[in-house]
């Protein structure tokens, strides 16, 4: 991620953004000065004579707060400009003010430290903080605590500043991760349903066609091919109806941009498991037994019991660990998925436990979830003799 902000967003949200970076240019600029003014503005050249705010402050707190303006769009540009008009504002009009160096700037540093550039960001802060307390040198000779109290409060704000930075970048690809989770379990449950109706399709075609089939092979038998004509059209009629509906159906699927892959099957666990991890949860996989002897509607169960599942976890329950067992045994399969997290109220809550229980009661299997000790567990007990695809 190079920029704190890569996906457009609704427009509602642009406009609360634009709003927040309002106010925060005028906070900057308000406290800036007030702080600049509270805390005293001095003159090296002239001896440490009193300055008025006209001397710097005002223009520099328009400068930064003007700054914070762009500073989704250009993070890394916005922080060095910002950093650029501290060290004018100190050295090139010759003014010392221990108002500070860094909390001036810190939206800026925020900001930039939600980017993959973080590390440029701190050598920044280091620079900048280093100088500082170069900066701050003449309150040495005046009150060496508030010298140290000045220059470790800076560093410790600068820490902050880029860990907050990153927490909320983090959080940030956690919420993209369980968009992505859900879009795809969605995108699932369509595909299945679609799935369904191919199935009763193809079987409702399949039963008429035969039996017009039988009624134009009895006709030839007995001598009368207009009765066998008449039955081979409706057989015709049947089919084409059938290839239009399964047309549809398959155009449906194909407009899915986000997956026109088959569906999955048990080599997509880890896959699954390996999306989990990228998203923060720690999950364990443990498979006993062989998969290959599982049939491809099972195992297409199994994969969605397993993705509903670290779905909830990701999104209600709050969880770190998370631990998947799966347990082929001839005649049965066994899923299980647990999570340290909080448990039934939030794990149990929308639609996704009866979807995955309507999914394994189909394959005639059992499933059940609720609280366990030290968090939650979803278990699917599935039949697999006589399965087929």
């Amino acid at each position: 991620m190079t920029e704190a902000l890569p996906r457009r967003e609704p427009g509602p949200v642009r406009h609360l953004a634009w709003i927040t970076d309002v106010t925060l240019a005028v906070v900057t600029l308000v406290f800036f000065v007030a702080v600049a003014l509270a805390t005293g503005i001095h003159s090296r050249s002239q001896g440490l004579t009193n300055l008025t705010p006209w001397h710097g402050p005002i223009q520099l707190g328009l400068y930064l707060g003007a700054l914070l303006l762009v500073r989704r769009r250009w993070p890394m540009a916005v922080l060095l400009l910002s950093v650029g008009g501290m060290f004018a504002y100190h050295l090139l009009a010759g003014i010392f003010s221990p108002a500070g160096w860094i909390w001036p700037v810190a939206v800026a540093y925020f900001t930039a430290a939600t980017t993959s550039r973080v590390r440029w960001v701190a050598a920044v802060g280091v620079a900048q903080l280093g100088y500082s307390a170069i900066d701050a040198g003449i309150l040495l000779d005046r009150n060496v605590p508030r010298y140290v109290i000045h220059v470790a409060g800076e560093g410790l704000l600068l820490a902050a500043l880029i860990a907050a930075g990153l927490t909320y970048a983090a959080a940030v690809r956690r919420r993209e991760r369980v968009r992505e989770t859900d879009g795809r379990a969605r995108a699932a449950e369509e595909r299945l349903r679609v799935s369904h109706e191919v199935h009763d399709a193809i079987a409702h075609t399949l039963a008429i066609v035969g039996v017009q089939l039988n009624v134009a092979a009895d006709a030839l038998d007995e001598g009368d091919p207009a009765a066998a004509a008449t039955a081979l059209r409706l057989a015709k009629d049947v089919r084409n109806r059938a290839m239009a509906d399964l047309r549809s159906l398959i155009a449906t699927l194909r407009d899915d941009s986000a997956d026109t892959a088959p569906q999955p099957d048990l080599a997509g666990l880890h896959t699954l498991v390996a999306d989990a991890r990228a998203a923060g949860l720690k999950v364990t996989l443990d498979e006993r037994g062989d998969p290959a002897a599982v049939p491809a509607m099972p195992a297409i169960a199994i994969y969605r019991v397993v993705q509903e599942s670290l779905a909830n976890t990701l999104k209600h329950a709050h969880a770190s660990r998370a631990e998947v067992t799966i347990d082929y045994r001839p005649g049965s399969v066994t899923v299980e998925v647990t999570d340290d997290g909080r448990g039934a109220p939030a794990a149990g809550g929308g639609h996704g436990l009866a979807g995955m229980r309507e999914r394994v009661s189909a394959l005639g299997g059992v499933l059940t979830a609720g609280p366990v000790p030290g968090g939650f567990a979803v278990r699917a007990d599935l039949p697999v003799a006589g399965s087929g695809a």
